[in-house]
């Protein structure tokens, strides 16, 4: 089974990366390995496993990151991705919400690194995907550099080959999942020191990256990026993204062809029933920076909501676009 490049990724995400978006990210980068909102193992194993794994064959590669510490629900539940056709399984350590936490998984497991590394050894034994873990640098007081590099060691000896470091210690205690995402400070050089303690390993940098030129700038340092908020705010960053990091000499898609596209999954959608807006929420920051954004943003958001509402609602906001567009080459003539 071939692995999924890890060379550019889009962070898991909760309440963002869902289907819809993954399928909307696809439209603009062809090789960026896109990963799954977090599911517990209990809702895989127990929940409606359709509505919480399915997605389109367009979003290959994706990856499922999974929540859990027992390793026989870890290994159950990768089984199951692998059969409903994941590229990649990856544990969630890094997560320091309170629910999270007190279901014993998230960053509190990396005060646990023979659990995650017994996890590893069980889902690698149900699946053939490739297992990686996404951590942070350490939590509360056990930050040290050693402490990290014992976590590491233990799941590279499990059978790990893709370590996604998030650039930040978590607090377990005081501090909000996105507090956690901003106070902490980055520590770049502590994941360019990992990269180089274990050099075997392909090791992944995570956290505070707002552009493709910074990202590009760890690549001196360690194997991959991972962008999130960045990239789900501003989507049109991922249109560069196969030119820049994977040598495409395609032309970049332009945001007319990533709506014309989006169009079509939006009528097979909505035909089948699932709300415009659950669609068009993750759309709204297409246009970023771009003449007549604004008035798209605004159209959709506020028409997407009603009944019956489909396609012709991001038409409509087509439309105010190009009406914006005109309007300022016509002042600028």
């Amino acid at each position: 089974m071939n692995r999924p490049s890890h060379r550019f990724c889009v962070a898991p995400m909760m309440a963002c990366t869902d289907r819809h978006d993954r399928f909307f990210l696809r439209l603009l980068s062809r090789n960026a390995l896109l990963y799954s909102e977090m599911v517990t193992t209990g809702a895989v194993l127990h929940g409606d496993r359709a509505r919480l794994l399915a997605f389109s064959p367009e979003e290959h590669p994706v990856a499922l990151q999974l929540g859990g510490s027992d390793p026989g629900e870890m290994a159950e539940s990768a089984a199951i991705a692998e059969a409903y056709g994941y590229d990649e399984v990856n544990i969630n350590v890094g997560c320091p919400s309170d629910r999270v936490r007190q279901g014993r998984f998230g960053a509190c497991l990396m005060l646990e690194p023979h659990t995650v590394a017994a996890c590893v050894v069980a889902m690698r034994a149900a699946c053939r995907l490739p297992v990686t873990v996404k951590t942070r640098l350490g939590v509360d007081d056990r930050d040290a550099f050693e402490h990290l590099v014992a976590f590491v060691r233990a799941v590279a000896e499990a059978g790990c080959r893709t370590v996604i470091v998030h650039a930040r210690k978590a607090w377990l205690t005081g501090l909000s999942p996105r507090q956690n995402r901003e106070v902490p400070p980055l520590c770049y050089e502590r994941v360019h020191r990992l990269k180089r303690a274990f050099p075997e390993l392909e090791v992944v940098l995570n956290g505070g990256l707002q552009d493709l030129d910074a990202a590009a700038r760890q690549l001196d340092h360690v194997d991959g990026v991972m962008l999130g908020r960045a990239v789900y705010h501003n989507p049109y960053l991922l249109a560069e993204v196969d030119r820049r990091f994977f040598g495409s000499a395609e032309a970049p898609p332009s945001r007319r062809s990533v709506v014309q596209g989006l169009l079509r999954y939006v009528r097979r959608e909505t035909t089948a029933g699932v709300p415009l807006a659950a669609i068009t929420r993750h759309i709204l920051g297409l246009f970023h920076g771009q003449p007549g954004g604004r008035a798209f943003r605004r159209y959709v958001g506020e028409n997407a909501t009603k009944a019956g509402a489909g396609p012709e609602v991001i038409e409509g906001a087509m439309t105010l676009v190009d009406a914006v567009a005109k309007r300022q080459a016509d002042l600028a003539a």
